[in-house]
């Protein structure tokens, strides 16, 4: 068997692309996504990010690739049909971020409760607000978690530490010792969105996901809840969101992701209750690094298999 080419297509961590010279793999980098289409045929696999979609054009055009290896959790930005059509195997890393995904999630349920980005702001500003800064006590209160994988469990675990009571809904229901350790309660999503006082969301983006949180399923949350998303902009219906924000419908909302990233609509994010961040959920230094290695392990398996046939 040959040498396995490997295009980079986003910027990696320099751990895993060590690791894939080392193990004797040719590692070359993409400099222009618009001649992906043109190129791909060169390569048996490619390492991609968020920001490369990898459509069916792209996938047919590869006529030696094997496997698409996405650095990362979140698939939706590869067509995963037309690559199942061709046998072009598809990897991600979900391991590798979840627990930065997981701390950033309770520092944004912490900063909605208690309001610290608004605190910071007035504080340069001068101005020294007490009264009019009174946040909420977590401790107590009821999370209610929509899906309880790696993120949602690291979630779960955190906030049961820090006094909060842990809802859970599930397309499947959890393994009964998770949910023993957790004390949490499992309950249908109607009836979770209307028992928590803080909702977080941590499921992909599938065609049974996109807009789970619309109209209908705010208007089921209690008055003045907050929502948390760290998972995909597209399962909450943004129109919806912002208008449950600016009703007072909802206390607030705190957003890693957007349908568009970055946003192109504003309005949203403008609002004064709403914290936003670029879809950091990943961007620490540990699981930058964490991700590469990783991802450069499976390609390695991927191929020593593949060579075993």
């Amino acid at each position: 068997m040959e040498v396995p080419k490997i295009l980079i297509c986003d910027p990696i961590d320099p751990i895993g692309t060590e690791k894939l010279k080392n193990a004797g793999f040719t590692i070359e980098f993409l400099k222009d996504k618009e001649i992906l289409k043109e190129i791909i045929k060169d390569y048996d696999a490619i390492i991609v990010r968020g920001r490369t979609k990898v459509t069916r054009e792209i996938i047919n055009n590869g006529k030696n690739l094997k496997l698409i290896a996405r650095a990362g959790s979140g698939l939706d930005n590869i067509d995963l049909k037309a690559a199942g059509e061709r046998g072009i195997a598809v990897i991600n890393t979900p391991e590798a971020s979840a627990d930065s995904v997981a701390e950033l999630t309770i520092g944004l349920m912490v900063s909605l409760a208690r309001r610290i980005p608004r605190a910071d702001y007035s504080m340069k500003r001068g101005e020294w607000l007490k009264k009019e800064l009174t946040g909420y006590l977590l401790k107590g209160k009821k999370l209610g978690l929509i899906g309880l994988g790696r993120i949602g469990s690291r979630v779960a675990r955190i906030a049961k530490a820090m006094g909060m009571e842990i809802l859970v809904t599930k397309r499947t229901p959890p393994p009964p010792e998770l949910m023993k350790s957790l004390e949490a309660k499992y309950l249908p999503l109607d009836e979770l969105l209307r028992q928590s006082d803080i909702i977080s969301i941590h499921v992909p983006l599938t065609k049974e996901t996109r807009n789970m949180i619309n109209a209908e399923k705010i208007g089921l949350m209690k008055d003045g809840a907050y929502l948390i998303n760290t998972s995909r902009g597209g399962v909450v219906d943004e129109e919806a969101l912002l208008e449950a924000l600016r009703s007072g419908k909802l206390g607030g909302a705190a957003l890693d992701v957007y349908s568009t990233e970055p946003p192109k609509r504003l309005e949203l994010i403008k609002q004064p209750n709403v914290i936003c961040t670029p879809h950091i959920g990943a961007q620490t230094v540990e699981a930058q690094k964490e991700v590469s290695k990783v991802i450069a392990e499976k390609i390695i398996q991927f191929f020593n298999n593949h060579k075993a046939r």
